[in-house]
C-alpha cells in the first residue's frame, strides 16, 4: 500500500481560520541582489558557507566507502559513507598543490583516494595516508594533514553539507525548523526513492529561481493555469518560520473539504523553503525537490529532483499511482520548463538600464522576505 500523508495532529496550515497573507504588505526591491557581484561573494562568505546545503540522496551513498561529489559556489566537496554508517565531508582539495583528489562525480567501495597530479593518497575522511619519496618532505609540514572538514548530516533521506565544519556547524534539524521538519517529515520522504533528476545550465542568479518558488502570481499567465486553480491560488496560505518558509495551496478538486479540518497534506499542494536555496514542491502522490546551486553571480545549475514511493509494478493499486504518478511528473516537466523559458528572458535585461527595481505585491511577501533574510545574513545580523 501507497504512503499517503495526512495532517494528524498536525496544526491547521490552510483554511477558512487561517490568515492566508502575512501582514507584510506591497513593497518594493532593487534589482541589484541579482547581478551585484559584490553581494555574491558577501552570500558566498556569510549564507553559503554557513547554512546547510543539499547535496545528494543518502540512497546515493549506501555501503562503506560509497560516496557523492558537491559542486557549487566555488567549492568542490566528496562526501562518503563511514564503516559505522555515519557519514564524513572533505574540500575536494589536494593539499600538496591545489587539484581535485577525487576527479569522479559518484562511486562505489572506495577505500583510498589517490590525487592524479603527484599521488597523494587520502583515506576516506580526507586524511592524508600517502606520499610518494615522503623522505624529501618535512616531517614537520607532512604531520596531520588532511583536506579540510565538511560537516554532513542527514534528515528526510537528504544529504546535507555545512562549510563550517563538524565542529562549528548548527545542528541540520534545528536549522530545518521545527514547523518544517514535521509538516514535511509527513511524507516520509527516506522512505521515497529517486525517480529521476532533471538539470538545467540557466543564465541568472541562483535567488531568480528560487523567487519563481516564493509566488504563484505567475502561474495564470506564464503556464496557462485553468480559472479553478488560479481561484484556488487566491485561498493559498503563506507562513514564515525562522529564516524558511512554507506556502499551501488547496487544489481545486478539494475545493468541497473547505473547512476547519481542512487537511493540507491530502487535499492541498505543499511548498517548503529551506534557507537558502531548497525547495520541496509536494503532492500526495510524489515529490520534486528544486535545487538552484549556484556558480557564479548570474550563473546556476538548476537540478530538479522527483521522489516517489517505492512499490511493486504487478499491484494494480500500485500500478495505478505509477501511472498517475508519472503523468503528473511529465507535465511538472512542461511547467519547470516554462520556468527556465522565462529565466532566459530575465538574462536578456539582468544589466538593462531600464530594470533598477521590483513591484511587489502583498503575495509577493515570501520574494521581499527572502531578500531581507540574506541582506541580514550579510551584515552579521540575522
Amino acid at each position: 500500500m501507497v504512503h499517503v500523508p495526512t495532517r494528524g495532529s498536525l496544526p491547521a496550515r490552510l483554511g477558512p481560520q487561517i490568515d492566508n497573507v502575512p501582514d507584510y504588505g506591497p513593497t518594493t526591491m532593487s534589482r541589484n541582489p541579482y547581478t551585484d557581484p559584490v553581494q555574491y561573494e558577501l552570500e558566498r562568505e556569510h549564507v553559503l558557507a554557513k547554512h546547510w546545503i543539499l547535496a545528494g540522496r543518502s540512497e546515493q551513498v549506501v555501503a562503506p566507502g560509497d560516496w557523492i561529489s558537491f559542486e557549487g559556489h566555488g567549492e568542490t566537496i566528496v562526501i562518503t559513507r563511514q564503516p559505522d554508517g555515519s557519514l564524513a565531508a572533505f574540500h575536494n582539495v589536494c593539499q600538496h598543490r591545489g587539484p581535485a583528489i577525487v576527479t569522479d562525480l559518484s562511486g562505489c567501495g572506495a577505500r583510498r583516494f589517490t590525487c592524479p597530479y603527484h599521488g597523494w593518497v587520502y583515506d576516506t575522511t580526507g586524511k592524508l595516508v600517502g606520499v610518494p619519496e615522503r623522505e624529501d618532505f618535512s616531517d614537520e609540514h607532512l604531520k596531520d594533514v588532511r583536506a579540510k572538514q565538511v560537516a554532513a548530516g542527514e534528515w528526510g533521506g537528504w544529504v546535507w553539507i555545512n562549510l563550517l565544519g563538524p565542529d562549528d556547524a548548527p545542528s541540520l534539524i534545528e536549522s530545518i525548523g521545527p514547523e518544517i521538519s514535521s509538516d514535511l517529515g509527513a511524507y516520509k520522504m527516506e522512505d521515497m526513492i529517486l525517480y529521476e533528476v532533471v538539470e538545467w545550465d540557466v543564465p541568472v542568479s541562483y535567488k531568480a529561481i528560487v523567487d519563481g518558488f516564493n509566488e504563484i502570481y505567475h502561474v495564470a499567465q506564464l503556464h496557462h493555469s485553468p480559472p479553478e486553480f488560479v481561484k484556488a491560488c487566491r485561498k493559498a496560505s503563506f507562513h514564515f518560520v525562522g529564516d524558511n518558509y512554507m506556502c499551501f495551496v488547496p487544489r481545486p478538486e478539494n475545493m468541497d473539504k473547505w473547512d476547519e479540518s481542512y487537511d493540507h497534506h491530502k487535499n492541498a499542494i505543499c511548498h517548503y523553503t529551506v534557507f537558502p536555496n531548497t525547495v520541496f514542491n509536494c503532492n500526495p502522490e510524489h515529490i520534486q525537490v528544486f535545487n538552484p546551486i549556484p556558480l557564479g553571480v548570474d550563473h546556476t545549475r538548476f537540478l530538479c529532483w522527483q521522489l516517489i514511493y517505492p512499490g511493486d509494478m504487478n499491484d494494480p493499486e500500485y500500478n495505478a499511482y505509477f501511472t498517475k504518478m508519472q503523468k503528473h511528473w511529465d507535465g511538472l516537466k512542461v511547467v519547470v520548463g516554462e520556468d527556465i523559458a522565462i529565466y532566459d528572458q530575465l538574462a536578456r535585461t539582468k544589466k538593462s538600464s531600464g530594470y533598477t527595481e521590483q513591484i511587489l505585491s502583498e503575495r509577493e511577501c515570501k520574494i521581499h522576505r527572502y531578500h531581507e533574510t540574506m541582506a541580514l545574513k550579510i551584515r552579521g545580523k540575522g
